[in-house]
């Protein structure tokens, strides 16, 4: 065989450039080599101006007549072929520009999930390939991602921001080594969890993520980001691995650990095949589940029984509330917050100085 050499080029050169060089250097006609491959001279005609492609029987014919190897052939037809659809693409990219005001790019990069880039077309392409999507408008068919949409009611709220939300935590998710689900041990450890709350702060996150991994639940945290507006989600990689996302919005502690209880309840009490987001905005198909949730998650943060006979009291001075919460075991701001938001309390009270903020790190969450 003739010395096989790799042509490499980011221009669209059709392989009969190269067909006409070997040509020349065995002084071969065109008509001549369609007589030795039984094709007419129109073809190869076709083939050296670009017009028709080098298909594998030719490529099969070519080596046998020029001695040149059909993989060269095949190769030099490939790239060619790519480098036109890659000219294409990029016009076709062009269509999905006016979704980057949408998507938390710079979010994405902090957390290392797509390359930064200042070409706004190689943003797209980096992005399709982070949603696994070939162009944004096929994001609302994919099953993954129709929570996101259904979600995204509230009027700044982008369904883009909050797959890609989702997406990042499946990412981490799947890092994190759990024991296989089993209902049972999640129920029986929730009250050791619910324990966590009288823990130092620099403590929970490890806690919580080493309690819920041995529940069969991947528990991560992700900052929260613009145009998403969620507190936390749950989801199912497999039959055995959960997913229990929190975000890190406001740091509110009694926010933060009626929603994680919150979630929980999804995890046990619903269907495995639903993703569920927990935002500002409740959607009308699961406001049965939602309630339920936080039906759960009030119960097990204050018991019922006890919280009804505080109420008879009608106590709710900072002395009163300090008792109460130490009896029960858990926060003032989370006996606060209850008594907000059943009115007990006004959303301004000068008690709030009892709430406080979780800081997390949030370091231990890029991949």
């Amino acid at each position: 065989m003739a010395t096989e050499k790799q042509i490499f080029s980011n221009l669209p050169i059709p392989p009969g450039e190269y067909l006409a060089e070997v040509l020349a250097v065995k002084g071969i006609s065109q008509a001549e080599l369609g007589r030795r491959m039984g094709r007419p001279a129109q073809a190869i005609n076709e083939i050296i101006a670009g017009k028709k492609a080098i298909t594998p029987d030719t490529a099969l014919q070519l080596e046998r007549a020029l001695r040149v190897s059909a993989s060269i052939w095949t190769a030099l037809e490939s790239r060619f072929q790519l480098i036109k659809a890659r000219r294409l693409e990029t016009k076709q990219l062009e269509n999905d520009l006016p979704y980057l005001e949408q998507i938390p790019y710079v979010e994405l990069t902090k957390m290392g999930f797509v390359k930064k880039s200042r070409n706004r077309i190689d943003r797209i392409r980096e992005l399709h390939s982070f949603y696994g999507v070939s162009a944004f408008s096929n994001m609302m068919n994919v099953e993954a991602y129709e929570p996101a949409f259904r979600c995204s009611q509230k009027k700044d709220a982008s369904p883009y921001a909050l797959a890609a939300w989702l997406k990042g935590t499946e990412i981490q998710a799947k890092k994190i080594m759990t024991k296989p689900f089993i209902e049972k041990n999640l129920q029986a450890c929730l009250p050791k969890i619910r324990g966590f709350i009288l823990e130092p702060a620099e403590e929970i996150e490890q806690k919580l993520r080493n309690a819920l991994a041995d529940c069969g639940i991947a528990f991560v945290l992700m900052p929260h980001w613009s145009k998403t507006y969620a507190h936390g989600a749950t989801f199912w990689l497999n039959p055995e691995k959960a997913v229990l996302v929190m975000t890190i919005r406001g740091s509110w502690a009694d926010i933060f650990w009626f929603s994680l209880f919150h979630e929980a309840a999804h995890i046990f009490l619903h269907n495995k095949r639903a993703i569920f987001i927990d935002n500002d905005d409740k959607a009308p198909a699961l406001i049965k589940e939602e309630k339920e949730a936080d039906e759960f998650a009030a119960r097990l943060l204050i018991p019922e029984t006890e919280y009804q006979a505080f109420l008879k009291t009608t106590q709710t001075n900072e002395y009163a509330i300090r008792e109460f919460s130490q009896h029960i075991g858990v926060t003032p701001g989370i006996v606060i917050g209850r008594l907000q938001h059943d009115g007990y309390l006004r959303q301004d009270t000068r008690l709030n100085k009892l709430r406080f903020r979780l800081a997390w790190n949030t370091q231990a969450n890029q991949i």
